[in-house]
């Protein structure tokens, strides 16, 4: 077949196999055409190999970035491109590594060169400045939780692994078959991958079918307030907000209630940290909590803190313009308001790039002045912190992990909040920002993953949809459909046993870094030993 199309095929069924539309049994053999692609470059005798190489590797990840997050061109078609352009150019780059690896190696040597160099890079793409994590392989299991109930072992590095096996064990299978016709080598190939694949789904059945946690039982309401945030949102007062969260909370609230959460800057007028304890719209809350004294609540809010002592500068602060010498700190964070005296607050930390921070200003800066690119927020630079903080109840039973929108996206991240303790997982987020496409439902569709992996139940409120509550299976009990406003009410079941892989983190890409740095030296400084 046509090295074209075989890359061209590659893109397809990478697309075809994606949440929350496609069939994950695809992404087992989607490298598959691409990899004989690159095989076919690499044992003819064309004219600069890794160049065409890399043209068709970016042919395949191309299209996959299209059409898999394209949606993001309704928040900011500059920032869509830019990510879908060169998230592609990062992943024909693993390609082009691998085929410069390749010419030097045996096939077998390649392969595993290939699989550690993948996993490391989905690593790499967790943590630099330019963290994007929506295509990291192992998200391709979530709408088919039954399937990865070991990811409480493994996280989703366990799944992008799955599929590099699979992938290297097809590709190896069809060049032996190519090679020698034989129809025995054709029928072990078959029972191979059936097994590969058939056997983890049958221990995640398993697992799916027996699993349970005992633990208190917490009654919460997600507010979907429907708030249009590119007219609407911003252009009200956080009293007329407050009076919002009042209106929809009483449409469900009970004496039993525990907790009522609202979305991510659901306050979304900026207020200043230190005159927040004085002000008219915490007096407000406080008579709220002062009805329904065993209700906590969480919402989303802006807050700044402006200063003028230089020693408080970091790197994420801004120069407040109007004033000399004066700096603030702006942040997106969750905040928690029950009848204890002290207010809880944490500072969103996995910030949205081009929205929330600004990646590597030293560099970029003098380039390209103080642009930022509205992927979905509230664009301006916001100031994080290093501790995952847990929101404790007036009675102290539950602790709720405050997660803000994207860093629900992250395995590893949201493990520290169960490492501090937490029994439940919020996610307080606004999805409003990509209207009826797949942006909001794969991220609903990934949060299951951090419930697997945690083993925490979770109440998700979003802005408009979908608000719902996900069981520690990861099963969606009760939900809200986008673009409908109302509040939702629910049950959780704490938990506080630790899962493996909150102990251990994302261990299988920290030993894959270790692996592809011993290979990786012995490949370029040796000899391949077979040709294949």
């Amino acid at each position: 077949m046509n090295k074209f199309l075989l890359a061209l095929l590659s893109g397809i069924i990478l697309a075809l196999g994606w949440p929350t539309y496609g069939f994950p049994l695809l992404l087992f053999f989607a490298f598959v055409p691409l990899l004989l692609a690159e095989r076919h470059v690499r044992i003819s005798n064309p004219k600069r190999k890794g160049l065409l190489v890399f043209g068709l590797s970016y042919i395949t990840f191309l299209i996959w970035n299209i059409f898999t997050t394209s949606w993001l061109r309704y928040a900011d078609l500059f920032g869509a491109s830019f990510a879908v352009f060169v998230n592609s150019a990062l992943m024909a780059l693993i390609f082009l590594i691998y085929h410069k690896y390749a010419k030097r190696q045996s096939i077998h040597r390649s392969l595993l060169f290939l699989v550690v160099l993948w996993i490391s890079f989905e690593k790499l793409h967790l943590g630099w400045e330019f963290s994007w994590p929506w295509l990291n392989l192992g998200n391709g299991f979530s709408e088919y939780i039954s399937w990865i109930q070991w990811y409480e072992y493994t996280g989703t590095f366990g799944g992008t692994l799955w599929v590099w096996i699979l992938n290297a064990v097809i590709y190896k299978g069809v060049l032996t078959y190519q090679d020698e016709k034989s129809k025995q080598d054709l029928t072990s190939l078959l029972l191979k991958c059936a097994a590969l694949i058939i056997l983890p789904i049958l221990i995640s059945f398993g697992i799916f079918s027996t699993y349970s946690h005992e633990g208190e039982t917490v009654n919460v309401i997600a507010l979907q307030p429907n708030i249009d945030p590119y007219s609407e949102k911003y252009n009200m007062t956080n009293l007329k907000f407050a009076e919002l969260f009042f209106e929809l909370s009483n449409t469900k609230i009970t004496d039993s209630t525990d907790f009522v959460i609202a979305p991510e800057t659901f306050l979304a007028e900026s207020t200043r940290l230190t005159q927040f304890n004085n002000s008219l719209l915490k007096n407000r809350f406080d008579q709220y909590v002062s009805k329904h004294p065993n209700v906590n609540l969480l919402t989303g809010i802006s807050f700044y803190d402006l200063f003028n002592d230089e020693s408080k500068i970091r790197k994420e602060t801004n120069i407040y313009k109007y004033t000399p010498n004066t700096w603030y700190d702006d942040y997106n964070s969750a905040l928690l308001i029950n009848s204890s005296s002290s207010l809880q607050q944490y500072n969103k930390s996995k910030l949205v790039v081009g929205v929330e921070n600004f990646p590597y200003q030293d560099v970029l800066k003098p380039l390209i002045g103080d642009f930022m690119i509205d992927l979905g927020g509230t664009v301006s630079m916001k100031t994080t912190q290093n501790y995952r903080t847990v929101f404790t109840s007036s009675n102290s039973k539950f602790k709720a992990a405050p997660i803000i929108c994207y860093e629900s996206d992250y395995g590893e991240f949201v493990t520290g909040y169960v490492r501090n303790e937490a029994n439940f997982l919020a996610i307080i987020t606004n999805d409003a920002w990509w209207n009826e496409t797949q942006g909001h439902k794969q991220h609903l569709s990934y949060a299951k993953l951090r419930a697997v992996e945690t083993r925490r139940d979770i109440v998700r409120s979003a802005n408009t949809g979908i608000s719902a509550i996900i069981n520690a299976k990861g099963e969606i009990t009760s939900s809200l459909a986008y673009g409908e406003k109302g509040a939702l009410s629910g049950q959780l079941i704490t938990n506080d046993k630790i899962t493996f892989y909150v102990m251990a983190g994302d261990y299988i890409a920290r030993i894959s870094i270790f692996i592809l740095i011993f290979v990786g030296l012995i490949g370029f400084f040796r000899r391949k030993k077979e040709k294949f």
